[in-house]
């Protein structure tokens, strides 16, 4: 049976207690601050490798969301979300409404979500290019962005 790698999602840091007690459950590894954790489910598919582990996990942790760590055949990676129960109400009947599954309509939401952020990041950038450009040539423009790309990073980047 496939592994997969899993990333754990928690809302707040755990504390010590609460990552022994988890570690016991299930192997994990935490991140540096406690608020990720990845672990190893052996399941046929993802999505009942995170279903198992979310099934193990939910009543110790204050888990957000479970992702797979690597994307699968198609590009995409799975998203393991537990919705309480008014919410959830309301997604079934909201993709009842709409004629999907609320599993459909959650990833349609995403998608256009995602599209629209990229869309408004692509705006951002080309009205910061062109704002770079009323001041420089594109040939110096140019030369200053290949020179921070090059440069070791001073931090984490956004």
């Amino acid at each position: 049976m496939p592994h997969h790698a899993l990333e754990v999602v928690l809302t707040r840091p755990l504390t010590a207690a609460e990552l022994r007690r988890a570690a016991h459950a299930w192997p994990l590894a935490a991140n540096h601050d406690a608020t990720r954790l990845m672990g190893l489910a052996d399941a046929k598919t993802q999505a009942r490798a995170a279903h198992r582990l979310r099934r193990r996990l939910t009543a110790g942790l204050p888990i957000d969301v479970i992702t797979t760590y690597y994307r699968d055949a198609h590009g995409q990676v799975l998203i393991n979300l537990a919705f309480p129960p008014a919410t959830s109400s309301a997604l079934k009947r909201d993709a009842r409404r709409a004629g999907r599954t609320p599993e459909r309509f959650v990833r349609e939401a995403i998608r256009r979500s995602l599209a629209e952020h990229a869309d408004r990041e692509a705006d951002r950038l080309d009205c910061a290019v062109r704002q770079l450009l009323a001041s420089t040539t594109p040939a110096h423009l140019l030369s200053a962005v290949g020179h921070a790309l090059t440069r070791p990073q001073e931090g984490p980047t956004p």
